[in-house]
């Protein structure tokens, strides 16, 4: 019968990892479970649950250093940070309204596993660019220590931002260093309305490339727009181009000012709490109905929306990252959807299956295919991290 197991500490994941290599048998890795349904479905015998390896260790605020267990709830952590006027600037979203229909932030070791990230992104980078280091445990059971509790280190190789994004397939966290920001004084955020889709990916583009400094730029088409539950002046038969300015208050309205002037399309403007409630909607994906069966996640350059959005044709879609990401809906699958999407991406980019039933998870590609000299190089990797295919084995690639 399937267990699950929960460890205390740190030394008693590493004695269960490596008993479970000496018998050879498969554990499914999770933190609060909220993100169990990302990736391929795992083939293990047992679950380890590391909610019991939870709490703040460390917290330096001077320092712009915090340290955590891996099952630390994610909004543990934010509200410590909150309280000291600092942030995790990577803006791990919240997909639990995605892939259960409400909020389940998770963990912070499962943001860092799955490498997320939010609108910020195009501005601060993802959650491996602000992983320092980890502790963490092997799929040989044994336990290392990659990079340092501060910025600037020479440790070799970069392990952390190899680990991050590997949903558990090479190690489990024992614990996590992770780089913290001031938050802003003021966030405030420029509407444009009624963009068409090739009108917008010029003022994206521009809107990244000025001196303007913003820190969010998103494109909501019609249907997206009227999802939201900020309220501002558009119809519902328009489109909302987004772009947040965040930091000082002085600074953030000349800014906001600057670019209103230059763009001249009619628009508005969201402060404090509406604009932080609009860029929730954009980074939690709730712009797009909960009840959609199939959700793709496409980040591709904005040049290719449109020969995304043609061989798609998604029931529902907005973008994010200036164009970079293109989130898909659709009311059910389409035979070939997968090889259809990667085919519209001849300038580069790759596409992830987000959410679908367990049967489609299986029979499609849920990662973008890797080409042979690269796959042959992840297979060479995962075998010296976890050579008996231990952990969270199958959720990226069949059989390991």
């Amino acid at each position: 019968m399937p267990e699950t197991f929960k460890p205390a500490d740190e030394q008693q994941l590493t004695e269960l990892i490596a008993w479970a290599v000496a018998e050879e048998t498969p554990l499914e890795i999770i933190g609060s479970g909220s993100k169990r349904g990302l990736g391929r479905p795992v083939d293990a015998t047992h679950v380890v649950d590391l909610s019991g390896l939870s709490g703040v260790i460390d917290y330096q605020p001077s320092e712009l250093l915090v340290v955590a267990g891996p099952g630390t709830p994610l909004g543990e952590v934010e509200q410590l940070l909150a309280d000291n006027n600092q942030m995790l600037a990577f803006e791990p979203p919240d997909w639990g309204w995605l892939l259960h229909g409400e909020s389940r932030p998770g963990t912070i070791g499962g943001a860092v596993a799955v490498g997320s990230a939010g609108p910020r992104r195009m501005k601060a980078g993802g959650a491996r660019d602000h992983l320092l280091g980890a502790r963490s445990i092997s799929g040989r059971g044994e336990l290392f220590v990659s990079g340092s509790r501060v910025v600037k280190n020479v440790t070799g190789y970069d392990l952390p931002k190899l680990l991050t994004g590997s949903y558990g397939t090479l190690a489990a966290f024992g614990e996590l260093n992770i780089k913290t920001l001031p938050a802003p004084e003021k966030t405030y955020t420029l509407l444009v309305y009624g963009l068409t889709e090739s009108e917008a990916v010029a003022a994206m583009r521009d809107a990244a490339g000025s001196p303007y400094e913003v820190s969010g730029v998103s494109y909501l088409p019609a249907g997206a727009a009227s999802a939201s539950k900020v309220d501002y002046v558009a119809s519902p038969g328009e489109s909302v181009t987004a772009m947040r300015f965040e930091g000082p208050k002085v600074s953030v309205e000349h800014r906001l000012s600057s670019l209103r002037g230059e763009l001249g399309n009619e628009s508005e403007e969201l402060h404090s709490m509406n604009s932080v409630k609009f860029w929730s909607e954009v980074r939690d994906v709730r712009l797009l109905p909960a009840d959609l069966p199939i959700i793709w996640r496409v980040s591709c350059p904005p040049t290719s929306m449109d020969a995304v959005l043609t061989a798609a044709a998604p029931g529902a879609w907005f973008a994010d990252w200036a164009g970079g990401l293109l989130w898909l809906g659709f009311d059910a699958t389409t035979e070939g959807m997968d090889a259809k999407i990667r085919a519209a991406l001849r300038e580069g980019g790759h596409a992830t299956l987000i959410k679908a039933p367990e049967a489609i998870r299986r029979a499609v590609s849920v990662f973008e295919p890797e080409p042979a000299p690269l796959a042959k190089l992840s297979a060479r990797v995962k075998n010296s991290f976890d050579p008996k295919a231990i952990l969270n084995p199958g959720r990226m690639v069949e059989g390991v």
